[in-house]
């Protein structure tokens, strides 16, 4: 947690970003405002840019005045970056350059990303509902090295004249050590299950992270958390023939970067997933795992659940406010119920829903948490 005990207020970067960004942010801080009203808690935001906006209006996709207020927050509350407008930058002018220099620089080396089915959605999933009802998967993904960061990395031409693309998929011990600790905590925690996803029979840094990864279970958990093995290419195909079989996995970067959004969709839709990004210590990032969405910003169609179930685990991660996490949980839940749909969630032809946009949906929320918690007093 980035702080130790509960407070009465919070700072909170806000990195709304590009795309249907600002109009989920403004969402879900009217529904976290609504909840912290409930146990006397306030919160002190400080807007700042990441990605395509920062680009456009300070040149760079990570500028100082960003990372600065990072640092100073208790938390950091992000929506969504990106877009075709900047697709044509060099990389260094890219928006997701800015992402990735901001899990360096703040030490984000642990994401955690849960897909867990909603009944009320069971529906929208792809696959047939008695596949993927009751999948609570928590997959656990190393964010600061692997293929994503390891050099020499680049293009260039080789003595015959042709031009090669290179990138190193690179572990130490020590950054192996403390996503298998994480991983192994969180399923302490939960089922008590944990797969470690490698391709150890073709790749020498999957045989380093397999072998690290035993260690790693047999100094604490041996006892707590079965460990099982599996290679990546088995893991995806898994996810969809039988995703109850998994409660937590632990990958490395590319490997977790398309499994957890393979296992994002078993729920019916991204627009209802949310994130954690975690330090070591100091405060983390909390985003849906949807992308920016340009294609429909400023229609008020964009689905904020993500967000607000983001800052849900926020409120639990690293605020030390677990009631009021949960609450904001109860609340989307509670809307649900309700019959209200944003666009993506709607089933066509259902006489029992409600089809809104995101404004409304917020709104809803905000009213919703007002209402449980009166029940709950």
């Amino acid at each position: 947690m980035a702080v130790s005990s509960p407070q009465s207020n919070y700072k909170i970067t806000l990195l709304p970003g590009d795309g249907i960004g600002p109009e989920i942010t403004a969402a879900t801080v009217k529904a976290l405002n609504a909840a912290g009203a409930t146990k006397g808690v306030s919160f002190e935001y400080d807007e700042q840019l990441l990605g395509g906006c920062a680009i456009d209006a300070a040149g760079t996709p990570w500028p100082e005045a960003t990372l600065k207020s990072c640092q100073a927050a208790d938390s950091i509350l992000m929506a969504a970056i990106g877009g075709p407008k900047w697709d044509g930058n060099p990389r260094e002018l890219r928006p997701e350059t800015g992402l990735l220099a901001m899990r360096q620089e703040l030490g984000l080396f642990a994401n955690l990303r849960p897909a867990k089915a909603i009944p009320q959605l069971l529906e929208a999933s792809s696959l047939k509902p008695e596949i993927v009802e009751g999948v609570d998967i928590m997959v656990v993904r190393e964010l600061c090295g692997d293929v994503y960061f390891g050099k020499p990395a680049g293009i260039f031409v080789n003595d015959e004249g042709h031009r090669v693309g290179q990138n190193n998929m690179i572990y130490s011990e020590p950054e192996i050590e403390r996503i298998a600790r994480v991983a192994m905590d969180v399923a302490a925690k939960r089922g008590g299950k944990c797969c470690s996803i490698d391709k150890a029979n073709v790749l020498d840094v999957s045989q380093l992270w397999k072998e690290v990864v035993i260690r790693v279970h047999g100094e604490s958990w041996a006892d707590t958390v079965e460990l099982s093995h599996m290679y990546v290419d088995n893991a995806a195909m898994q996810l969809v023939r039988w995703p109850k079989q998994f409660d937590t996995i632990v990958c490395g970067n590319i490997f977790g970067d398309i499994l957890s959004d393979e296992a994002s969709m078993l729920v019916g839709s991204l627009g209802m997933l949310p994130s954690a990004s975690l330090p070591s210590e100091g405060p983390g990032v909390f985003e849906p795992i949807h992308g920016s969405a340009p294609d429909i910003a400023g229609t008020d169609a964009a689905n904020p659940l993500a967000m607000i179930l983001s800052a849900a685990m926020m409120c639990t991660y690293d605020l030390a406010q677990p009631e009021l996490g949960q609450l904001l949980e109860d609340a989307v839940e509670a809307v649900l119920d309700d019959g209200l749909r944003t666009k993506d969630i709607v089933s066509e032809g259902a006489t029992d829903q409600t089809l809104v946009g995101c404004v409304a949906m917020g709104d809803a929320v905000a009213a919703k948490v007002e209402a449980l918690a009166k029940v709950l007093a």
